[in-house]
Formats: C-alpha cells, sequence, structure tokens
C-alpha cells in the first residue's frame, strides 16, 4: 500500500470527499517539524486542514493558506538552549503488551 492509496482509503472512513496536495502538506509538515518541535508537524497539518474546511476554501486559498504557515514556522525562534530537532532522541513508547486482536475500525 502505498500513500495513495492510504488516503482513499482514510476519506472512505472519515466519509469525506477532497482532493488532496499530500506534497503541500508534507512540505508544511516537514518546515514546522524542523523550526518549531516534532509534535507541530501533525498539529499544524490539522490546523491548515481545519482553516481549509472551515472557509470551504479551494486549491489556491489552501495553497496560500500553507504558505502562511509555512513561512510562520520558517521564522518561528527556538527557546535559547532547545535542543536542534533532529537531535532530540524521542523514546518510542512500547505497546507490544497491549491486545490489539480483534479489533476493527468498526468497533470504535
Amino acid at each position: 500500500m502505498n500513500l495513495h492509496d492510504w488516503i482513499d482509503e482514510l476519506c472512505d472512513v472519515l466519509d469525506i470527499e477532497t482532493e488532496l496536495d499530500e506534497g503541500l502538506v508534507l512540505d508544511l509538515a516537514r518546515v514546522a517539524a524542523r523550526n518549531v518541535q516534532r509534535p507541530a508537524a501533525p498539529v499544524t497539518a490539522y490546523l491548515l486542514g481545519w482553516a481549509a474546511g472551515s472557509k470551504d476554501a479551494d486549491p489556491e486559498t489552501i495553497e496560500a493558506l500553507a504558505e502562511r504557515a509555512t513561512l510562520l514556522a520558517q521564522q518561528w525562534e527556538r527557546p535559547a538552549g532547545a535542543p536542534e530537532p533532529d537531535d532530540v532522541d524521542d523514546p518510542i513508547p512500547d505497546d507490544s503488551v497491549v491486545d490489539h486482536g480483534g479489533e476493527s475500525l468498526d468497533d470504535l
């Protein structure tokens, strides 16, 4: 499965129809992760989607919103002494004891 397949399946599950410029979203997320902090990437992408949906935005408006968010992230100044995002070793949670068997999207 590739990213396009994932997007198609996710849109089906969420019961939405949209055209997505995943490159635009991924570029914005990358800048936010590097210039702000790693958790800013999904939050930024979510808020871009929220802004686009609330404005019933066309592709050109979405690009303009993404550009504004990208510029903000590029100009963002981390606090003095904060580590570079690439230098942070975030712990990976251990969920090996969690039984995921039998779960399906219908159960959620």
